[in-house]
């Protein structure tokens, strides 16, 4: 198993986990903007959809992470995008209000009314993070080690 291989695959462990820490963390944050109360209904839903999300972004992820290179024709940061579908949905059907978003997350985000969508890994956690940057290096140093092969021969 090569280093790529094995940090991705340790990268989507780590997100299946916190993918559904995410949502609520980003449903309770709008809840709590809007001085919504918590209510045991909100929470259910909210774990349901958090379980929902690591289940289905988290097998793109295990795919994209485990494929080849050559086969990766997104990111994952692209794939962790979506993950703002499920809180949006549990906010959407309590009728929580959308909020006020600048021209660019407008543009750039249109169905993310509530501006939730992640920037980084470190969005999931200091693992997350940490794992996100390692993958990446191994990438380029695959690409690279690839490269210099290729012009090699």
């Amino acid at each position: 198993m090569t280093a790529l291989t094995k940090l991705g695959r340790e990268l989507a462990q780590e997100l299946e986990i916190a993918l559904p820490v995410w949502v609520e963390a980003r449903v309770r944050f709008i809840c709590q903007a809007w001085k919504l109360d918590w209510s045991e209904e909100i929470a259910n839903d909210t774990q349901e959809a958090g379980k929902k999300c690591a289940t289905e972004v988290g097998l793109q992820l295990r795919e994209l992470l485990e494929s080849g290179i050559e086969q990766q024709d997104t990111n994952p940061m692209s794939i962790l995008r979506s993950a703002t579908n499920y809180p949006t949905q549990v906010l959407k059907n309590y009728d929580v209000p959308p909020i006020e978003r600048d021209d660019f997350s407008e543009d750039t985000f249109p169905d993310d009314v509530y501006g939730l969508t992640p920037a980084a890994f470190s969005d999931f956690g200091q693992t997350a993070h940490e794992l996100g940057i390692a993958w990446g290096a191994a990438k380029a140093h695959t690409h690279f080690l690839r490269r210099r092969e290729a012009q090699s021969r």
